[in-house]
This record gives C-alpha cells, sequence and structure tokens, in this order.
C-alpha cells in the first residue's frame, strides 16, 4: 500500500508541476460558477417579482441542479473534455520516456503501478469535486431550506462518473506512446460507450448487455437524489474492467505468454464484469435510496399501498401495439429498455412483474391513413407500415387472431397495456396529452381494479333526453366519463359508468351516485317514485338542471329544501356571451381536494353556460353547503329569461347596464343582484353512512365543450373530478399528490447576485490561477 500510495504522489507532483492540472480546476470552477448563477436568475426574477409567480417556485434545490437542465448536467456534457487531457500522459509518458523499463526492473508490481496511477487521478478528481462542492455550498446558503441530500447524491454521483472516465484513459494511455493519440482514443471510447446502449436494441439478449454498458445517463438517478445500488455497481464495474485491462496490457510487455493466453484473461474480466453487472442490475437485487427532503425518486405513499398489497402474486403486463397506430414507434423493440425504465419504481416494489409484447395490425379510426393510400387492403398497409419499420410482418397477428386473443374493440386499435392479476385484468393506456404515459394516478387505479371486485360505479340517467355519456357532442359528456384517450375521464381514474333508464330498470343498489343531467321532459310518476326512494334510502345523487327546465326538477327538489330559481343567471362581459357565467369556488368546496385548494388560490373559476341560481332553506334535514357562488357584483338573476336578441345585442358591458335592446337589470322585474349559490351540496346521515347529494342549476359545466374551453382559466375539470371524489368518499381518483418542498425562496437580492457572480467567476478562479502561477513558478526557478 505504500508504494500505491508513494506512486499516487510522485503522479500528483508531475500533474500540478504543469500547467494543464490548474488550468483545467480554473475552467471547471468559472463553469460551475456560471452554470449555477444562470440557473439562479429566472428564480430569482421571478421572486423579485412576486405576485402569483411565487407559488411556482417551488423545488428550487432540483430546478437549480438536477437533470435535464441543471447544474450537474451541464458539467458532466463537459466532463469528457476534461479527462483525457489529464490521463492521456499517465502511462503514455512513461512508455515514450523509457522509464517504463525502469519501472519494470524495480521491486513494484505492475498492479502497483496502475492501482499508484489511478489513486492518483482520484485524488484530483475529489478535487473537482471539492470546487463543484463550494458551489453546492453557496446553494445551502442561497436556497432556503435547500435539499442537502439531492447535492450530496449529485456530487456522489459525479465523483464516481469522474473515475470510471480516468480508469478508461488509463487504460488508452497504456496502449501508445503519445499521448495526443491516448487522448483522442479516450475520446473514441467515450463516445462508444455513450451510444453503445442504442445499438441493437431489437435483440433481445444484446440488447440487455449494450444498455447495461451504455455509460450515457448512468449518474443521471444520482444527480437526481436517488442512490440505487445498480449504479454504483456499474460505475465500479468498468473501474475494474479497464484496471484490469491497463494491468494485463503492461503486463504482457514485461513476459512472453501465448497470444491465446493474453486474450482469454482479457475475456475472462470481461465475461466477469459484464456477469456482476448484469446479475446486480436484476430487480429484485436493486437497492434503492432515495435521498430527497421530499422523497420525490419514490412513489407516493398511496401508489406503494396499492402496488404492496398485490402481495407475492404475480402481476402480468402484456402490451399490445397495433402497427396501423400512430404511438406503434413506443413498443418497437428499440424501446423496451425505455418502457422499463418507465416501470422501475413499480419494479422497485414489486420486481417480479412480467412483461409481454404482443404485435398485431388492425384497422383504426384514422381517415387520413385510408384517404391517402386508396384502395389499398389492410394487408397491403400492414405490409407497407412493417417495411418501413424494418420489422417482419410474419411477426404481427392478424385482425382474426387478435380478436380471438383479447377484446380490444374499447381501444379504437391503440397501443394499450393489459394488467393480469390472478384472475383479472384491466387496460391501462396511452393518452393523448404531451405527458402520453399514464401517471401513478391512473396506474394507481387499474392497479386497484385488479385488487378489489367492486368500483365505484357512476350510474347516468337516460329516458327523458339527458345528456349522454356516449355521445361527442358539445353539449354531451363523452370527455368526461368514458373517452379512453382522456386521462382524466372517470373510466381512466378508477370509476366505472352505466346508462340507466327507469322505463324499464330499478335503480342499482350498487352505484356510488346516480346523476341526473338536464332531462328535457317530466318524470312519469314510476319512474319519479323510484327516484324518491333511491334518495330517502340514502343514495347519493347529482342532480344539474337547465333554466327553463325548472320545472322538470323541482319535483325532485322539493324535499331536499332546494328550488331552481325562475329566469337565468347572467354576466355581461366584452369578451363572452352574458349567458356564459363565472362563479368562484367556496372555501368549502376547496377544501375537497389539494387541486380545488390551488384553483381556489389562483383565484380560476367554474364556467357556466346558462345556469339557473339555487334557492334553499336551512330547515329540512340536510346540511346545506355551497359550492360555487356568483360574485353579487357582475352578475345577477335575471327573472324573465333573456331572449336570444337580448343576449346578442348585450356585449361590450362588464356590470348591470340599462341601455335598449340589451340585457337590463330590473328590481321591479325581480331580478336579483347579489351572490347567489350556482351549485351546492347537501349532506346528512342515514343508515349509518353519510348520504351526499350535489345541485347545480347547469349541466353544462361537466359538458365536452366547456371542459374542452381554452379561452378562459377555468377550473371545471378539476371541480368535476372533486365531485365524484366526493361521492365515492375519497377512493378514487388516487391521490399521488407529494409534499411541497421547503425550498421555495432565495435568499438572495439582485445586488447579492452581482457579488455572487463576481466572487464564483472573478475572485475564486483568480486565487487559484494566482496559487498555481506561483507554484510553477517557484517550480521552474528551483
Amino acid at each position: 500500500m505504500k508504494k500505491i500510495v508513494r506512486i499516487a504522489r510522485l503522479e500528483l507532483n508531475i500533474l500540478f508541476y504543469s500547467p494543464i492540472a490548474w488550468f483545467l480546476l480554473i475552467v471547471f470552477l468559472f463553469q460551475c460558477g456560471l452554470a449555477y448563477t444562470n440557473a439562479l436568475e429566472n428564480p430569482l426574477t421571478t421572486q423579485e417579482l412576486g405576485g402569483r409567480g411565487l407559488r411556482y417556485l417551488v423545488f428550487l434545490t432540483q430546478r437549480t441542479f438536477a437533470p435535464p437542465f441543471g447544474v450537474f448536467s451541464t458539467m458532466t456534457r463537459n466532463l469528457y473534455l476534461y479527462l483525457p487531457l489529464l490521463t492521456m500522459g499517465l502511462m503514455s509518458r512513461e512508455i515514450s520516456s523509457g522509464t517504463i523499463r525502469l519501472l519494470y526492473s524495480s521491486p513494484i508490481k505492475v498492479s502497483q503501478i496502475i492501482f499508484g496511477k489511478f489513486l492518483a487521478m482520484m485524488i484530483y478528481n475529489l478535487l473537482l469535486i471539492v470546487l463543484l462542492a463550494v458551489v453546492a455550498v453557496f446553494a445551502l446558503v442561497n436556497i432556503r431550506s435547500a435539499d442537502a441530500g439531492l447535492l450530496f447524491s449529485g456530487l456522489l454521483g459525479i465523483y464516481l462518473l469522474l473515475c470510471a472516465y480516468s480508469a478508461i484513459g488509463l487504460f488508452m494511455s497504456c496502449l501508445t506512446a503519445y499521448q495526443v493519440v491516448a487522448a483522442l482514443s479516450t475520446l473514441v471510447l467515450l463516445a462508444a460507450l455513450s451510444y453503445i446502449g442504442a445499438m441493437w436494441q431489437d435483440i433481445d439478449f444484446v440488447r440487455d448487455l449494450t444498455y447495461f454498458l451504455s455509460i450515457s445517463g448512468r449518474a443521471e438517478h444520482m444527480m437526481s437524489g436517488l442512490i440505487t445500488t445498480k449504479d454504483i455497481l456499474y460505475f465500479w464495474v468498468i473501474i475494474y474492467m479497464f484496471l484490469g485491462f491497463s494491468i494485463y496490457k503492461l503486463q504482457s510487455g514485461r513476459e512472453s505468454k501465448p497470444a491465446l493466453v493474453k486474450a482469454g484473461r482479457y475475456i475472462l474480466i470481461t465475461v466477469s464484469g459484464l456477469a456482476v453487472g448484469y446479475v446486480t442490475s436484476r430487480p429484485g437485487l436493486i437497492g434503492y435510496l432515495d435521498v430527497t427532503a421530499t422523497k420525490s425518486r419514490t412513489l407516493t405513499v398511496n401508489a406503494q399501498k396499492i402496488i404492496k398489497e398485490t402481495g407475492d402474486e404475480p402481476l402480468e403486463v402484456t402490451t399490445y401495439m397495433n402497427l396501423l397506430d400512430s404511438r406503434f414507434w413506443y413498443g418497437l423493440p428499440n424501446q423496451r429498455n425505455t418502457d422499463l425504465t418507465r416501470w422501475e419504481p413499480y419494479l422497485r416494489f414489486k420486481p417480479g412483474i412480467r412483461f409481454n409484447y404482443v404485435y398485431y395490425y388492425d384497422s383504426v379510426p384514422n381517415r387520413n391513413l385510408y384517404k391517402y393510400n386508396p384502395g389499398m387492403s389492410l394487408k397491403a398497409l400492414a405490409e407497407r407500415y412493417a417495411l418501413t419499420s424494418k420489422m417482419d410482418l410474419r411477426l404481427f397477428k392478424t385482425p382474426a387472431e387478435i380478436r380471438k386473443m383479447v377484446d380490444l374493440s374499447r381501444e379504437q386499435g391503440r397501443y394499450v397495456m393489459q394488467l393480469r392479476y390472478k384472475d383479472r385484468t384491466t387496460f391501462l393506456r396511452l393518452f393523448d396529452d404531451p405527458a402520453v404515459f399514464p401517471s401513478e394516478t391512473e396506474t394507481g387505479a387499474a392497479l386497484k381494479r385488479l385488487l378489489q371486485a367492486k368500483m365505484p360505479k357512476i350510474a347516468f340517467l337516460g329516458g327523458e333526453l339527458e345528456r349522454s355519456i356516449d355521445k361527442a357532442g358539445d353539449r354531451h359528456y363523452k370527455i368526461l366519463t368514458n373517452e379512453v384517450v382522456f386521462r382524466y375521464s372517470l373510466v381512466n381514474q378508477g370509476f366505472d359508468v352505466e346508462t340507466i333508464s327507469l322505463k324499464d330498470q330499478d335503480i342499482p343498489k350498487d352505484i356510488a351516485t346516480l346523476v341526473i343531467a338536464d332531462p328535457k321532459v317530466s318524470f312519469d310518476t314510476a319512474s319519479l317514485m323510484k327516484i324518491q326512494q333511491y334518495i330517502a334510502a340514502g343514495g347519493n345523487l347529482l342532480l344539474a338542471g337547465e333554466p327553463g327546465k325548472q320545472a322538470v326538477l323541482n319535483p325532485i327538489l322539493q324535499s331536499l329544501g332546494v328550488q331552481m330559481m325562475d329566469g337565468m343567471l347572467v354576466q355581461p362581459n366584452k369578451d363572452f356571451s352574458p349567458e356564459l357565467i363565472q362563479p368562484f369556488l367556496t372555501p368549502a368546496v376547496a377544501a375537497l381536494t389539494k387541486g380545488l385548494h390551488k384553483d381556489a388560490e389562483d383565484s380560476l373559476c367554474v364556467t357556466m353556460r346558462g345556469a339557473a341560481a339555487l334557492s334553499y332553506n336551512t330547515d329540512g334535514p340536510f346540511t346545506v353547503i355551497p359550492f360555487l357562488m356568483t360574485d353579487g357584483k357582475f352578475c345577477w338573476n335575471k327573472k324573465v329569461k333573456p331572449n336570444e336578441e337580448e343576449i346578442e345585442s348585450t356585449e361590450n358591458r362588464s356590470g348591470p347596464v340599462m341601455s335598449a335592446g340589451q340585457l337590463t337589470y330590473s328590481p321591479a322585474e325581480g331580478d336579483q343582484n347579489a351572490p347567489l349559490p350556482a351549485v351546492i351540496g347537501l349532506t346528512r346521515t342515514i343508515n349509518g353512512k353519510q348520504q351526499r347529494i350535489v345541485v347545480a342549476g347547469d349541466a353544462d359545466f361537466l359538458s365536452n365543450a366547456e371542459l374542452g374551453r381554452t379561452n378562459l382559466r377555468a377550473c371545471n375539470f378539476d371541480f368535476s373530478t372533486a365531485l365524484f371524489s366526493w361521492f365515492s368518499y375519497g377512493e378514487f381518483p388516487i391521490d399521488t399528490s407529494r409534499p411541497k418542498g421547503k425550498d421555495n425562496g432565495l435568499s438572495l437580492t439582485n445586488a447579492g447576485m452581482t457579488s455572487l457572480r463576481i466572487l464564483l467567476l472573478g475572485i475564486l478562479p483568480g486565487f487559484l490561477l494566482l496559487g498555481g502561477t506561483v507554484l510553477l513558478i517557484r517550480r521552474k526557478r528551483k
């Protein structure tokens, strides 16, 4: 060990008596400071401006340091340029000067030479990390309650990456007497290890090996705050392999062995290293440590609970990929490891998940596909697509074969995953939004479907021309209920939906709630009796009416102590029709979910096109809770429902108007200009359970048109989701929200930022430059 330390000390002397080592330290510190101060610019500007933007100053440590745009990522993108300049002379210098012969003749083992050289690089790498740690220390001061765990994890990951690069550079230096050639060879090998993970990904066994060998992104988990044994052992395997190569390369120079023996040594090191790395990267053999303050790199508590409930029983995920689907490329063989990466948080808690992939071709609801390929049969289209994907069509099941295998009729020929647990199955879908893949919420809902026999069922009443859950028209409810491509649709959040008609069936007893949405005709006596019996028995109910149809619902509402007031709520506005009102969330409804609470803080409204105000009494058996209220200033109840001419002529107004031909506020006609409820909640305890009822003076707030509105900042989706969560007593949707980070502000001002820039970009690099210059001048004088 003493010899190794002595060699390392001599190597460090050589390094620091040359300008390269000092120059790289100075440049590295300057780039660290530049990356850090640049990362703080936007948060500091937001903080200085104040106001609503302060709510988005969260997880500042992660935003400043973690991938993909943080300080750690910025620095690792440049590391491969630094190390070859240092490692190129480790052994090349000895070979070119002839001192290698002296080393061979001295009582020093080849392994001691290599370990000594590598130890010197480890110490130099540690100096680089110390410089980066200086920036991390400033972050602990500048960011309030900074996430120290994430900073430590990132420094560890970068240090291991530097050591791996050093081992590779040391081996390349053993191969040649020319330092420039060694540096270029190191760059080439590092590039090869970065890109090898994208090669031969369509071959099953080779895919795993090349993906394991890839050094690209290996430190990202640690830079994000998640330390895994897989990543740590990967770096040590790389170090072991290249130090072993270096030892055997030098050993072969001082002994005469057959070429087969020499090759066998390299093969043995390679195979043993790959075997250890491959085995230790298998699910179930990986250890995880989430060092972030909020455990943001781990599944939320509710998601963990669900996956753990599956126990030791096997869980199988079968992905069905349609060749003609535009998302087919997500399922290509070269995307398998990416797919496993998405499932890794779940594999951490249930390593035995099995994955299957089924390719098929079938028709898709894509008009352009047939428009631009006129006259082509389904098979001919599949052959063309298979050719462009460089895949054999024989690997794909035909439409007849896939339909015998599984029923995908509701999935529109899209990429879909079928989860199987015991004798139950359910689908987990991709969605038409930027995130595309399911989040913990949707995945948790799908897993919970496998664990319990009964899911909350929402029954929508039909038969009186109510809103339909199967139609895509503006007034209907398909997006809210069963649009499979929409992430927040009830069927993707853990609910079952169905339509029932009281003309030929009773109200099911096992439903979570009954929805009566805008019936156009009055209920017959039998149907009305069934509804009243359902309410009397304690069933949950959502009643949504429309102005002009008060008489249809008021017979049901009488027993609840609620009435839809005559007329219609109007809110003149220069941008929208006056029938579009924007009631605000009350504190009571904002407390239902974290999403609504945030919406209330942001002063978001719920849009309603044509709504009736509600009146109620508090003497009945129900506790009344206003959910949505008008502002009482710009919105009033027009007792006589305005005609289309009045609505169209009322524009460019933001309050009660008195102009002829336009909507007028008239107390004499019974108009009311005061805060009025547009949606209320009713509760009472019956049969040992809290009965929950919602009455809305509008049915459009749940419609496809209002849920798809983009020209107004509204929270209709959050509100509607919160209502059904309330009806299911919080069981669904799965709450996967995370606690807010405490690192939500900067103890820094613009003046302080200027001083910080001067310190990190000028004074500290200047001290390093001065120290290096003095040392080099003294060395030259000696």
